[in-house]
């Protein structure tokens, strides 16, 4: 299925796109993925480099006549998150990805499609295996690991990079210019928890609830789509109090960055309350399905009989991980004042997982702004700290603070118009975009960020809008023909 890609236009693109398809590149598992991109650009007799990284740089000298232009940077990241549909087979370091055309969309069966950034890495690669376009002096930054650490662009060195011009394409909506993007920080929260032997008169139960849509912690927490761990840690919560429930297992979300689709949990209850504890499960969807219908039509939450685990987190520690979830912010917690429907700042309570004697629940803090997001950081520690588990930040990266008198801006603003006759929406993304970590390393930087229209990155439901495909390439042929002199 995935090779009827290859019959779209532009074929430029969609042809190195299905390249990247066939080649597993997960975070952190990046470097077949990097080998690859290093032997073309060396196929196109291009200076090409490899950093300690894991970062891929690729010079393509100026057309006859275009010597005197600034020099671009076209910036990509090369890995993607790997989600899946529980139902989906797939193994994220061996399998190629399916992709398949739904109408008017490109999407994948069952896995992310890893149009974010493929589409931006493919454009790249177009721009330098092309002898028929016009452009200055270019260089490709394919950068390692944006997904889950921003490795690459953390570990960018000074002076490596000549241009003076860095397009990022790795936003998300044809049509519009992003400027600015959200700061991030990871919370991270430890219980010690003693294993109990399991009371006799208990019956074990496995717990699923599934079938959420999940997506993107930033772009997509508007659309107040529902949090698996935190609608299960909520019948548990109840169901602690109200059946006398005690937690052997629990492990919802995969990723940081992905709003949890799928969370389980290996439970016992007392026999005698066993029907009753059955039939609320039910009950609770229904409550569930009724808050969330228009965003969450594909819910489900099932209950089944398992063996008695060996044992149980001690009551102590149950009852200090389910009050902390619920009491844990979660979604948007605040709207721009600058910029209409932009979201300021938010928290994504992605993962709960129990294992070895601990518990882990990790966040991911996003905001533009960075007194707001100290305080999100505080709030939540005071949260886990009065639930008595281990509490600390990691990972933070700056925003990208916009620059309205950007040149660049003013000169895509105009192509843009003049071509389509439309003037494109200025604004920013609440996600992690790795130009405020470029800026404080290359301060002399114009940058700013655009690409195809991409609906429900990091969830199975990603699809990028075929015929924005093609607008986005057009606009890169005519932005590179008509980059500023020096």
């Amino acid at each position: 299925m995935s090779k009827e890609i290859l019959n779209l236009e532009p074929k430029a693109i969609w042809k190195h796109f299905y390249s990247l398809t066939q080649i597993p590149r997960p975070s952190k598992h990046e470097d077949e993925i990097q080998e690859f991109i290093v032997n073309f650009g060396n196929s196109l007799g291009l200076e090409t480099i490899k950093d300690e990284v894991g970062n891929v740089i690729i010079r393509k000298p100026a057309t006859s006549g275009m010597e005197d232009r600034k020099g671009v940077v076209l910036q990509g990241h090369l890995d993607m998150v790997p989600q899946k549909n529980s139902d989906k087979d797939h193994n994220w370091n061996t399998d190629s990805i399916d992709a398949i055309i739904d109408g008017d969309w490109v999407t994948a069966d069952g896995t992310t499609l890893g149009a974010d950034n493929g589409m931006g890495v493919a454009a790249a690669m177009a721009v330098l295996e092309s002898t028929t376009m016009v452009h200055g002096p270019v260089e490709a930054l394919l950068t390692s690991d944006e997904e889950t650490g921003m490795t690459g662009a953390f570990g960018l060195k000074a002076g490596v990079m000549k241009g003076d011009i860095l397009i990022n394409m790795d936003s998300e909506d044809e049509g519009e210019l992003y400027i600015g993007c959200a700061g991030g920080t990871n919370a991270n929260a430890e219980f010690t928890y003693t294993p109990e032997p399991v009371p006799a008169g208990m019956k074990a139960y496995k717990l699923a609830l599934t079938g959420l849509k999940g997506g993107h912690s930033g772009v997509d927490v508007p659309l107040q789509r529902g949090n698996s761990n935190k609608l299960l840690n909520r019948f548990l919560r109840s169901s602690a109090s109200k059946f006398g429930l005690r937690l052997a297992s629990i492990d919802g979300g995969s990723l940081r960055n992905a709003i949890p689709r799928e969370s389980f949990a290996t439970v016992v209850v007392p026999n005698d309350k066993s029907a009753e504890f059955e039939a609320a499960v039910p009950k609770c969807l229904e409550v569930f399905n009724a808050e969330l219908e228009k965003t969450e039509p594909f819910m489900t939450f099932d209950v089944e009989t398992t063996d008695i685990p060996e044992n149980l987190i001690d009551l102590a520690t149950q009852t200090a991980l389910f009050n902390a979830i619920y009491a844990c912010p979660n979604g948007v917690m605040r709207m721009s004042d600058s910029m209409e429907g932009l979201v300021e700042t938010s928290n994504n309570v992605a993962i709960v997982k129990s294992k070895d004697g601990k518990i882990s629940v990790l966040t991911l803090i996003r905001s533009s702004v960075d007194s707001a997001k100290t305080d999100l950081e505080n709030m939540i520690e005071s949260v886990f700290q009065m639930a008595g588990a281990k509490f600390w930040l990691d990972g933070q990266y700056p925003g990208w603070k916009p620059n309205v008198d950007s040149p660049i801006l003013k000169a895509m603003s105009d192509i843009y118009n003049n071509k389509y006759g439309v003037i494109p929406k200025v604004t920013a993304i609440h996600a992690g975009l790795e130009c405020g970590l470029f800026g404080g390393v290359y301060p002399n930087w114009d940058m700013i960020s655009f690409g195809p229209t991409i609906r429900f990155p990091h969830s199975p439901d990603e699809k990028v809008d075929i015929a924005s495909v093609q607008k986005f390439w057009d606009f890169t042929v005519e932005i590179l023909k008509n980059i500023p002199k020096k």
